[in-house]
């Protein structure tokens, strides 16, 4: 199997989220995730998340990077704050607390582990296969 990884350096800014977001639509799109898949708008939603709460708590630069192979795309957001990352459960109308809780409804898997003096965020979106195509295992015939 073989896996691509590209990856982009993000400044310790607010403003770095947005060219995240560039940044990934691009990439994807060149990976041959359309813009118009609802993957790709998952994936960007992942990216913003997991860049801002680096950006955003830990004050530090951090580093994106995106795996695609193996039937999906891993995106992992490296900083170097030793701090695990902590979900937090918002309530009602609050503007923070979120974060995570999206990466885990919607990314098909998450964690984090250490890395170097630091720490890296990643999650995993498996690929569905492409309208017509079968998974592997399905039966080739449906039978009513």
């Amino acid at each position: 199997m073989q896996v691509l990884q590209v990856q982009l350096e993000v400044g310790p800014d607010p403003a770095e989220v947005g060219r995240a977001r560039r940044w990934a639509r691009s990439r994807l799109a060149g990976s041959g995730i359309g813009d118009d898949e609802p993957l790709a708008d998952t994936l960007v939603l992942l990216i913003s998340e997991l860049v801002t709460n680096a950006v955003v708590h830990t004050g530090c630069p951090a580093v994106l990077r995106m795996l695609f192979g193996g039937g999906g795309v891993r995106v992992e957001v490296a900083d170097t704050s030793d701090r695990p990352p902590k979900p937090r459960h918002a309530e009602g109308e609050d503007t923070n607390g979120r974060g995570l809780e999206l990466v885990d409804g919607l990314a098909d898997r998450w964690g984090w582990q250490r890395e170097g003096a630091g720490k890296s965020i990643w999650c995993e979106v498996d690929r569905a296969p492409a309208a017509g195509t079968l998974a592997q295992g399905s039966p080739s015939r449906v039978h009513c």
